[in-house]
C-alpha cells in the first residue's frame, strides 16, 4: 500500500504543476496567434484545466478501468460545482455577468440530461460516446461563433487583462506547453496505477476511487484557478472554469473513454452520483441565472454548496462495500 499511496501523492503534485504550466503555455501561445480573448477564456482556460481529467480517464479506460474513468469525470463535476464554487463564493461572492456564461448554464443542464439518458440502460456504448463527442464538437463551433460576436463581453475583457498581465515570449510559451503536456501524461499514468492498485488492495470499486481520490486530484487546477480569479475580482473567469470543465468532462472526457472501452454502468452511479450531479447542475442554474436581477452566488449559497459536497462525500463513504 505504501508504494501505490506514494505514487498517487507524487502523481497529484506533478499533475497540478503540469496542468498549470500547460494552461499558461496554451493561453500565451493562443494569445500570440491572436485568438480572441473570449475564446481563450472559454476553451483554453476553461477546458485546459480539465486536461488532467481527460488524460487520466483515457489512460484508465485504455488500461481496462473504465469505471475509474467515469467516476473521475462525474466526481470532478460534482466537486467543481459544489466544493470549488462553494469555496470560491465563501472567499468572495461570484457575480454572473457574462452573456456567454448565462447561455452555457442551460446548455450544461441539457448536456447532463443527455448523458443521463444515454447511461440509463446501464450501458455506455461506442455509439453513445460518438454522440457525446459530436455534441462537444458542435459546442466548440458555437463557442467560436460566439467569441467573434461578443468582443466586449465581460469574460473577454477579464481574459484579455489576465493575458496581458501574464504575457510571455512565444518560445517560453511553447516550452511550457510541451513540458506541461509531457509531465501531465507521465503523472497521470503514475496516479492511475496507484489508484487502481489501492482499489484492488482495499477491495473496493475503482469507480469509488475515481469519485473520491482521483476526482479531487484532477480538480485541483480548477480550484487554484477559481480562487485566484475570484480574489482578483475576475468572477466570470472563475465560473467559466467550472462550466467549461463540467461540459468538457461530461462530453469529451466520458466520450473519449467510452470510445476506447464501452462501459457497464454500476447501479449506484445511477441512483446516487448521477442524481447529485444533475441536482447540482440545476441548482447552479438557479443561483447563477438571476431571475430577479443580476446572477450572483453569495457566501451563504457558497456555504450551502460546500455543505452539499460534504454531505455527498459522507453518503458515498457510508455506502462503501468491498467488491466480491
Amino acid at each position: 500500500m505504501l508504494l501505490p499511496s506514494l505514487a498517487v501523492l507524487a502523481g497529484l503534485v506533478l499533475l497540478v504543476w503540469s496542468a498549470d504550466r500547460f494552461v499558461d503555455g496554451a493561453s500565451a501561445t493562443a494569445h500570440h496567434f491572436a485568438m480572441p480573448p473570449l475564446l481563450v477564456g472559454m476553451l483554453i482556460v476553461g477546458f485546459g484545466t480539465s486536461a488532467p481529467e481527460m488524460v487520466v480517464s483515457v489512460l484508465a479506460a485504455s488500461q481496462g478501468s473504465p469505471g475509474l474513468a467515469l467516476g473521475n469525470a462525474w466526481g470532478s463535476n460534482i466537486l467543481n460545482m459544489a466544493l470549488i464554487l462553494g469555496i470560491t463564493a465563501l472567499i468572495t461572492p461570484i457575480a454572473v455577468q457574462s452573456v456567454i456564461l448565462r447561455k452555457e448554464l442551460p446548455i450544461l443542464i441539457a448536456v447532463t440530461a443527455l448523458s443521463a439518458l444515454l447511461v440509463w440502460d446501464g450501458l455506455l456504448t461506442r455509439w453513445d460516446a460518438v454522440l457525446l463527442l459530436a455534441v462537444f464538437g458542435g459546442l466548440i463551433a458555437w463557442s467560436i461563433v460566439a467569441a467573434r460576436g461578443q468582443g466586449r463581453d465581460s469574460l473577454a475583457l477579464e481574459t484579455a487583462t489576465e493575458l496581458s498581465a501574464g504575457a510571455m515570449p512565444l518560445n517560453r510559451a511553447l516550452l511550457w506547453l510541451g513540458l506541461g503536456l509531457l509531465v501531465l501524461v507521465g503523472s497521470s499514468r503514475l496516479m492511475v496505477w496507484g489508484a487502481v492498485t489501492i482499489a484492488q488492495t482495499l477491495g473496493v470499486s475503482d469507480v469509488v476511487i475515481g469519485l473520491t481520490v482521483v476526482a479531487i486530484g484532477t480538480s485541483l487546477p480548477e480550484l487554484a484557478s477559481c480562487v485566484v480569479a475570484a480574489r482578483k475580482g475576475e468572477d466570470d473567469i472563475a465560473l467559466g472554469n467550472v462550466l467549461g470543465s463540467s461540459l468538457f468532462n461530461t462530453l469529451a472526457v466520458v466520450g473519449l473513454a467510452a470510445v476506447i472501452a464501452p462501459m457497464d454502468i454500476e447501479p449506484t452511479l445511477l441512483t446516487r452520483d448521477l442524481p447529485v450531479m444533475a441536482g447540482l447542475t440545476v441548482l447552479l442554474f438557479v443561483l447563477g441565472w438571476g431571475f430577479r436581477g443580476p446572477g450572483r452566488i453569495n457566501r451563504f449559497e457558497g456555504g450551502l454548496l460546500v455543505a452539499i459536497y460534504l454531505g455527498y462525500t459522507a453518503w458515498l463513504l457510508s455506502t462503501l462495500a468491498p467488491t466480491a
